[in-house]
Protein backbone atom coordinates (compact mmCIF):
# COMPACT_ATOMS: atom_id res chain seq x y z
CA UNK A 1 0.00 0.00 0.00
CA UNK A 2 1.25 3.52 -0.83
CA UNK A 3 0.37 5.88 2.02
CA UNK A 4 0.82 9.65 1.99
CA UNK A 5 1.09 11.54 5.29
CA UNK A 6 0.38 15.28 4.94
CA UNK A 7 1.66 17.67 7.64
CA UNK A 8 2.19 21.42 7.76
CA UNK A 9 5.52 20.95 9.58
CA UNK A 10 7.95 18.06 9.98
CA UNK A 11 11.51 17.50 11.12
CA UNK A 12 13.65 19.24 12.28
CA UNK A 13 10.64 20.84 14.05
CA UNK A 14 9.85 18.75 17.12
CA UNK A 15 6.31 18.25 18.41
CA UNK A 16 3.93 15.49 19.39
CA UNK A 17 2.54 15.41 15.84
CA UNK A 18 6.03 15.16 14.33
CA UNK A 19 6.97 12.32 16.66
CA UNK A 20 3.68 10.53 16.00
CA UNK A 21 3.98 10.76 12.20
CA UNK A 22 7.61 9.61 12.29
CA UNK A 23 6.78 6.67 14.56
CA UNK A 24 3.68 5.72 12.59
CA UNK A 25 5.57 5.94 9.30
CA UNK A 26 8.25 3.59 10.58
CA UNK A 27 5.67 1.09 11.89
CA UNK A 28 3.80 1.06 8.58
CA UNK A 29 7.07 0.61 6.68
CA UNK A 30 8.01 -2.29 8.95
CA UNK A 31 4.66 -3.82 8.02
CA UNK A 32 5.70 -3.72 4.34
CA UNK A 33 4.05 -0.50 3.15
CA UNK A 34 5.50 2.46 1.25
CA UNK A 35 4.97 5.67 3.23
CA UNK A 36 5.62 9.25 2.10
CA UNK A 37 5.51 12.45 4.16
CA UNK A 38 4.38 15.54 2.22
CA UNK A 39 5.27 18.77 3.98
CA UNK A 40 6.76 22.23 3.57
CA UNK A 41 10.20 23.55 4.45
CA UNK A 42 13.76 23.80 3.27
CA UNK A 43 14.23 21.40 0.33
CA UNK A 44 17.96 21.26 1.17
CA UNK A 45 17.36 19.79 4.63
CA UNK A 46 18.96 16.34 4.87
CA UNK A 47 16.50 13.79 6.29
CA UNK A 48 17.54 10.66 8.15
CA UNK A 49 14.66 8.69 6.61
CA UNK A 50 13.45 8.04 3.06
CA UNK A 51 10.46 9.52 1.20
CA UNK A 52 10.10 12.89 2.93
CA UNK A 53 8.81 15.28 0.25
CA UNK A 54 9.27 18.98 0.99
CA UNK A 55 7.85 21.80 -1.08
CA UNK A 56 9.45 25.24 -0.66
CA UNK A 57 7.45 27.72 1.42
CA UNK A 58 7.72 30.94 3.39
CA UNK A 59 9.05 30.39 6.94
CA UNK A 60 6.81 31.84 9.66
CA UNK A 61 9.43 33.54 11.85
CA UNK A 62 11.05 30.91 14.11
CA UNK A 63 7.94 28.81 14.67
CA UNK A 64 9.13 25.84 12.59
CA UNK A 65 6.05 26.22 10.35
CA UNK A 66 5.97 27.34 6.73
CA UNK A 67 3.29 28.98 4.62
CA UNK A 68 2.37 27.88 1.10
CA UNK A 69 -0.84 27.47 -0.88
CA UNK A 70 0.49 24.66 -3.05
CA UNK A 71 2.91 21.79 -3.36
CA UNK A 72 5.32 21.65 -6.28
CA UNK A 73 3.68 20.17 -9.38
CA UNK A 74 5.84 17.04 -9.32
CA UNK A 75 5.03 16.57 -5.62
CA UNK A 76 1.33 16.96 -6.35
CA UNK A 77 1.57 14.30 -9.07
CA UNK A 78 3.39 11.98 -6.69
CA UNK A 79 0.73 12.56 -4.04
CA UNK A 80 -1.94 11.57 -6.55
CA UNK A 81 -0.34 8.12 -6.91
CA UNK A 82 -1.07 7.26 -3.26
CA UNK A 83 -3.62 4.61 -2.27
CA UNK A 84 -4.66 6.60 0.80
CA UNK A 85 -3.75 10.01 2.22
CA UNK A 86 -3.68 10.72 5.96
CA UNK A 87 -3.85 14.41 6.93
CA UNK A 88 -2.53 15.57 10.31
CA UNK A 89 -3.22 19.33 10.06
CA UNK A 90 -6.64 20.48 8.83
CA UNK A 91 -5.84 23.92 7.43
CA UNK A 92 -3.04 24.14 4.83
CA UNK A 93 -2.43 20.41 4.35
CA UNK A 94 -6.10 19.62 4.82
CA UNK A 95 -7.31 21.95 2.08
CA UNK A 96 -4.59 20.77 -0.29
CA UNK A 97 -5.54 17.15 0.37
CA UNK A 98 -9.14 17.90 -0.63
CA UNK A 99 -8.01 19.76 -3.73
CA UNK A 100 -5.54 17.15 -4.91
CA UNK A 101 -7.10 13.85 -3.84
CA UNK A 102 -10.90 13.92 -3.78
CA UNK A 103 -11.45 13.79 -7.56
CA UNK A 104 -8.67 11.21 -7.94
CA UNK A 105 -10.50 8.50 -5.93
CA UNK A 106 -7.92 8.76 -3.14
CA UNK A 107 -9.49 8.34 0.31
CA UNK A 108 -8.57 11.02 2.85
CA UNK A 109 -8.19 10.33 6.57
CA UNK A 110 -7.90 13.20 9.06
CA UNK A 111 -6.62 12.90 12.63
CA UNK A 112 -7.34 15.88 14.88
CA UNK A 113 -4.19 16.15 16.98
CA UNK A 114 -4.62 19.60 18.52
CA UNK A 115 -6.89 21.74 20.67
CA UNK A 116 -6.97 24.58 18.16
CA UNK A 117 -9.25 26.62 20.43
CA UNK A 118 -6.70 26.57 23.25
CA UNK A 119 -3.79 27.19 20.90
CA UNK A 120 -5.58 30.33 19.70
CA UNK A 121 -5.92 31.49 23.31
CA UNK A 122 -2.22 30.85 23.97
CA UNK A 123 -0.78 32.44 20.83
CA UNK A 124 -3.46 35.00 19.93
CA UNK A 125 -4.52 36.34 23.33
CA UNK A 126 -5.99 39.50 21.76
CA UNK A 127 -8.54 37.36 19.92
CA UNK A 128 -11.74 36.91 21.98
CA UNK A 129 -12.53 33.28 22.81
CA UNK A 130 -15.90 33.65 21.10
CA UNK A 131 -14.19 34.66 17.85
CA UNK A 132 -11.76 31.73 17.80
CA UNK A 133 -14.61 29.36 18.65
CA UNK A 134 -16.76 30.80 15.83
CA UNK A 135 -13.93 30.49 13.31
CA UNK A 136 -13.35 26.85 14.19
CA UNK A 137 -17.08 26.18 14.19
CA UNK A 138 -17.35 27.61 10.68
CA UNK A 139 -14.43 25.53 9.36
CA UNK A 140 -14.10 22.16 11.09
CA UNK A 141 -17.60 20.72 10.45
CA UNK A 142 -17.42 21.21 6.67
CA UNK A 143 -13.83 20.00 6.49
CA UNK A 144 -14.59 16.87 8.51
CA UNK A 145 -17.65 16.19 6.37
CA UNK A 146 -15.51 16.40 3.22
CA UNK A 147 -12.93 13.78 4.25
CA UNK A 148 -13.56 10.04 4.30
CA UNK A 149 -12.68 9.32 7.92
CA UNK A 150 -12.18 11.54 10.98
CA UNK A 151 -10.04 10.13 13.79
CA UNK A 152 -9.80 11.48 17.33
CA UNK A 153 -6.96 10.19 19.51
CA UNK A 154 -9.21 10.24 22.57
CA UNK A 155 -12.88 10.15 23.53
CA UNK A 156 -12.46 13.50 25.26
CA UNK A 157 -11.26 15.16 22.04
CA UNK A 158 -14.15 13.58 20.14
CA UNK A 159 -16.57 15.28 22.54
CA UNK A 160 -14.86 18.62 21.91
CA UNK A 161 -15.21 18.14 18.14
CA UNK A 162 -18.95 17.63 18.72
CA UNK A 163 -18.98 20.96 20.56
CA UNK A 164 -17.71 22.53 17.34
CA UNK A 165 -20.71 21.00 15.51
CA UNK A 166 -18.77 18.20 13.80
CA UNK A 167 -21.61 15.80 13.01
CA UNK A 168 -19.93 13.11 10.91
CA UNK A 169 -18.76 9.80 12.37
CA UNK A 170 -15.64 10.13 14.55
CA UNK A 171 -13.47 7.05 15.06
CA UNK A 172 -11.56 7.07 18.35
CA UNK A 173 -8.11 5.58 17.74
CA UNK A 174 -5.36 6.43 20.25
CA UNK A 175 -1.89 7.27 19.01
CA UNK A 176 0.46 4.34 19.08
CA UNK A 177 3.71 4.26 21.07
CA UNK A 178 6.74 2.02 20.59
CA UNK A 179 6.65 0.51 24.07
CA UNK A 180 9.67 -1.76 23.63
CA UNK A 181 12.23 1.02 23.96
CA UNK A 182 10.64 2.09 27.26
CA UNK A 183 10.43 -1.44 28.66
CA UNK A 184 13.96 -2.49 27.75
CA UNK A 185 16.11 0.38 28.93
CA UNK A 186 18.77 1.04 31.53
CA UNK A 187 18.10 4.30 33.40
CA UNK A 188 20.68 7.04 33.24
CA UNK A 189 22.79 7.33 36.42
CA UNK A 190 21.22 10.08 38.51
CA UNK A 191 24.67 11.43 39.31
CA UNK A 192 24.94 12.41 35.64
CA UNK A 193 22.36 15.12 36.36
CA UNK A 194 23.48 15.99 39.88
CA UNK A 195 20.86 13.91 41.73
CA UNK A 196 21.18 11.09 44.27
CA UNK A 197 19.23 7.87 44.68
CA UNK A 198 17.64 9.29 47.85
CA UNK A 199 16.12 12.23 45.96
CA UNK A 200 12.48 12.24 44.85
CA UNK A 201 12.66 13.12 41.19
CA UNK A 202 9.69 14.58 39.30
CA UNK A 203 9.92 14.83 35.53
CA UNK A 204 8.14 16.75 32.79
CA UNK A 205 9.04 15.81 29.21
CA UNK A 206 7.74 17.82 26.28
CA UNK A 207 7.85 21.14 24.52
CA UNK A 208 8.22 24.33 26.51
CA UNK A 209 5.28 26.36 25.25
CA UNK A 210 2.46 28.47 26.75
CA UNK A 211 -0.22 25.84 26.17
CA UNK A 212 1.75 23.31 28.28
CA UNK A 213 0.90 25.31 31.44
CA UNK A 214 4.38 24.83 32.91
CA UNK A 215 4.14 27.98 35.03
CA UNK A 216 1.33 26.24 36.97
CA UNK A 217 3.62 23.26 37.51
CA UNK A 218 6.43 25.47 38.80
CA UNK A 219 4.13 27.24 41.25
CA UNK A 220 2.93 23.90 42.58
CA UNK A 221 6.46 22.55 42.83
CA UNK A 222 7.56 25.65 44.76
CA UNK A 223 5.10 24.76 47.52
CA UNK A 224 6.23 21.13 47.61
CA UNK A 225 9.92 22.11 47.68
CA UNK A 226 9.32 24.02 50.90
CA UNK A 227 7.93 20.90 52.57
CA UNK A 228 10.17 18.18 51.17
CA UNK A 229 13.91 18.95 51.17
CA UNK A 230 14.96 16.20 48.74
CA UNK A 231 12.40 16.71 45.95
CA UNK A 232 13.62 17.94 42.54
CA UNK A 233 12.04 18.70 39.17
CA UNK A 234 13.62 17.65 35.89
CA UNK A 235 12.33 19.41 32.78
CA UNK A 236 13.21 17.55 29.57
CA UNK A 237 12.62 19.53 26.41
CA UNK A 238 12.94 22.93 24.84
CA UNK A 239 11.01 25.59 23.00
CA UNK A 240 11.27 29.15 21.81
CA UNK A 241 14.03 31.03 23.63
CA UNK A 242 11.49 33.59 24.89
CA UNK A 243 9.42 30.93 26.70
CA UNK A 244 12.49 29.20 28.13
CA UNK A 245 13.77 32.49 29.54
CA UNK A 246 10.38 33.33 31.04
CA UNK A 247 10.28 30.00 32.88
CA UNK A 248 13.87 30.42 34.05
CA UNK A 249 12.98 33.83 35.46
CA UNK A 250 9.96 32.31 37.21
CA UNK A 251 12.10 29.65 38.94
CA UNK A 252 14.27 32.47 40.29
CA UNK A 253 11.24 34.47 41.47
CA UNK A 254 9.84 31.39 43.22
CA UNK A 255 13.16 30.57 44.86
CA UNK A 256 13.44 27.11 43.27
CA UNK A 257 16.18 27.67 40.68
CA UNK A 258 18.47 25.22 42.54
CA UNK A 259 15.72 22.57 42.65
CA UNK A 260 14.77 22.64 38.94
CA UNK A 261 17.04 21.21 36.24
CA UNK A 262 16.32 21.75 32.53
CA UNK A 263 18.11 19.42 30.13
CA UNK A 264 17.04 21.36 27.05
CA UNK A 265 16.33 19.41 23.89
CA UNK A 266 17.72 15.88 23.99
CA UNK A 267 17.62 13.05 21.48
CA UNK A 268 14.34 11.12 21.42
CA UNK A 269 16.40 7.94 21.81
CA UNK A 270 17.52 9.20 25.23
CA UNK A 271 14.00 9.89 26.55
CA UNK A 272 13.36 6.31 27.81
CA UNK A 273 16.54 6.25 29.94
CA UNK A 274 15.79 9.72 31.24
CA UNK A 275 12.26 8.78 32.32
CA UNK A 276 13.40 5.49 33.85
CA UNK A 277 15.60 7.24 36.43
CA UNK A 278 12.68 9.36 37.74
CA UNK A 279 9.91 8.74 40.30
CA UNK A 280 6.82 10.65 39.08
CA UNK A 281 5.78 12.09 35.72
CA UNK A 282 4.02 15.44 36.01
CA UNK A 283 1.89 17.15 33.37
CA UNK A 284 -0.25 20.26 33.84
CA UNK A 285 -1.32 20.78 30.24
CA UNK A 286 -5.06 21.01 29.57
CA UNK A 287 -4.51 21.32 25.81
CA UNK A 288 -3.72 17.70 24.98
CA UNK A 289 -5.79 15.61 22.60
CA UNK A 290 -3.61 12.61 23.44
CA UNK A 291 -0.67 12.71 25.83
CA UNK A 292 1.97 10.66 24.04
CA UNK A 293 4.62 11.65 26.59
CA UNK A 294 2.22 10.53 29.34
CA UNK A 295 1.89 7.08 27.78
CA UNK A 296 5.66 6.90 27.35
CA UNK A 297 6.14 7.68 31.05
CA UNK A 298 3.56 5.05 32.00
CA UNK A 299 5.40 2.54 29.83
CA UNK A 300 8.59 3.41 31.71
CA UNK A 301 6.77 2.48 34.95
CA UNK A 302 6.06 5.95 36.32
CA UNK A 303 2.87 7.04 38.09
CA UNK A 304 1.29 10.16 36.58
CA UNK A 305 0.21 13.42 38.22
CA UNK A 306 -2.04 15.34 35.84
CA UNK A 307 -5.05 17.59 35.44
CA UNK A 308 -8.55 16.46 34.47
CA UNK A 309 -8.80 17.36 30.76
CA UNK A 310 -9.46 15.82 27.36
CA UNK A 311 -6.64 13.44 26.53
CA UNK A 312 -5.08 13.13 29.97
CA UNK A 313 -8.29 11.92 31.65
CA UNK A 314 -8.69 9.30 28.90
CA UNK A 315 -5.25 7.86 29.65
CA UNK A 316 -4.76 8.16 33.43
CA UNK A 317 -7.03 6.29 35.84
CA UNK A 318 -7.24 8.46 38.94
CA UNK A 319 -6.11 6.56 42.02
CA UNK A 320 -4.76 3.60 40.04
CA UNK A 321 -2.16 4.68 37.47
CA UNK A 322 -1.66 8.09 39.07
CA UNK A 323 -3.61 11.05 40.38
CA UNK A 324 -5.75 13.60 38.54
CA UNK A 325 -6.73 16.97 39.94
CA UNK A 326 -8.78 19.94 38.90
CA UNK A 327 -6.82 22.95 37.63
CA UNK A 328 -6.68 24.29 41.17
CA UNK A 329 -3.23 24.97 42.56
CA UNK A 330 -3.99 23.84 46.13
CA UNK A 331 -5.74 20.62 45.02
CA UNK A 332 -3.01 19.70 42.54
CA UNK A 333 -0.22 20.43 45.03
CA UNK A 334 -1.91 18.38 47.77
CA UNK A 335 -2.21 15.28 45.59
CA UNK A 336 1.32 15.60 44.23
CA UNK A 337 2.70 16.05 47.76
CA UNK A 338 0.89 12.89 48.90
CA UNK A 339 2.43 10.94 46.01
CA UNK A 340 5.88 12.29 46.83
CA UNK A 341 5.59 11.14 50.45
CA UNK A 342 4.39 7.58 49.74
CA UNK A 343 7.03 5.54 47.92
CA UNK A 344 5.09 2.25 48.07
CA UNK A 345 2.09 3.92 46.42
CA UNK A 346 4.36 5.24 43.67
CA UNK A 347 5.64 1.74 43.00
CA UNK A 348 2.14 0.22 42.95
CA UNK A 349 0.83 2.90 40.60
CA UNK A 350 3.93 2.58 38.41
CA UNK A 351 3.30 -1.14 37.91
CA UNK A 352 -0.34 -0.46 37.04
CA UNK A 353 0.68 2.35 34.69
CA UNK A 354 3.06 0.12 32.76
CA UNK A 355 0.37 -2.53 32.38
CA UNK A 356 -2.21 0.05 31.24
CA UNK A 357 0.20 1.43 28.61
CA UNK A 358 0.16 -1.85 26.68
CA UNK A 359 -3.13 -0.94 24.98
CA UNK A 360 -1.25 1.81 23.11
CA UNK A 361 1.32 -0.52 21.54
CA UNK A 362 2.25 0.81 18.08
CA UNK A 363 1.85 -2.59 16.37
CA UNK A 364 -1.71 -2.93 17.68
CA UNK A 365 -2.67 0.60 16.62
CA UNK A 366 -1.04 0.16 13.20
CA UNK A 367 -3.21 -2.90 12.50
CA UNK A 368 -6.32 -0.88 13.36
CA UNK A 369 -5.28 1.94 11.03
CA UNK A 370 -4.48 -0.46 8.20
CA UNK A 371 -7.93 -2.00 8.54
CA UNK A 372 -9.51 1.43 8.00
CA UNK A 373 -7.16 2.27 5.13
CA UNK A 374 -8.08 -0.98 3.35
CA UNK A 375 -11.81 -0.47 3.88
CA UNK A 376 -11.66 3.08 2.52
CA UNK A 377 -9.63 2.06 -0.53
CA UNK A 378 -12.35 -0.42 -1.42
CA UNK A 379 -15.26 1.98 -0.95
CA UNK A 380 -14.12 5.49 -1.93
CA UNK A 381 -15.60 6.87 -5.14
CA UNK A 382 -14.51 9.97 -7.09
CA UNK A 383 -16.29 13.15 -6.08
CA UNK A 384 -17.06 16.23 -8.09
CA UNK A 385 -14.83 19.12 -7.09
CA UNK A 386 -16.42 21.76 -4.92
CA UNK A 387 -16.23 25.43 -5.91
CA UNK A 388 -13.37 26.28 -3.53
CA UNK A 389 -11.35 23.32 -4.82
CA UNK A 390 -11.84 24.49 -8.42
CA UNK A 391 -10.77 28.01 -7.41
CA UNK A 392 -7.66 26.59 -5.71
CA UNK A 393 -6.75 24.76 -8.92
CA UNK A 394 -7.09 27.98 -10.93
CA UNK A 395 -4.94 29.83 -8.37
CA UNK A 396 -2.27 27.15 -8.58
CA UNK A 397 -2.12 27.46 -12.35
CA UNK A 398 -1.80 31.23 -12.01
CA UNK A 399 1.10 30.87 -9.51
CA UNK A 400 3.15 28.50 -11.68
Amino acid sequence: MRIGMMVDAYKPYISGVTNYVSLNKRALENAGHEVYVFTFGDPEYQDDEPRVIRSPALPLADTGFYLSLRHKTKHKKLLQTMDVVHVHHPFLSGRLALNYCRSAKIPIVFTNHSRYDLLAQAYLPIMPDEMSHSLLQSYLPDFCEAVDLVISPSAGMARILREFDVKCHIEVIPNGVDLRQFHQVEPFPRSQFGFTNQDILLVYAGRIAPEKNISFLLQSFAGIAQLIPNVYLLIVGGGKKQFEEELQDLTVQLGIANRVHNTGMISYEDIPACLAMCDIFVTTSVAETFGMSTVEAMSAGLPIMGIHSAGTSDIVEDGKTGFLSTEDLAAFTAKLTYLCLHSNLRKTMGVAAREASKQYDIDRITKILLGHYTRLMQSTKPLKKSLDERLMTVLEEFMK
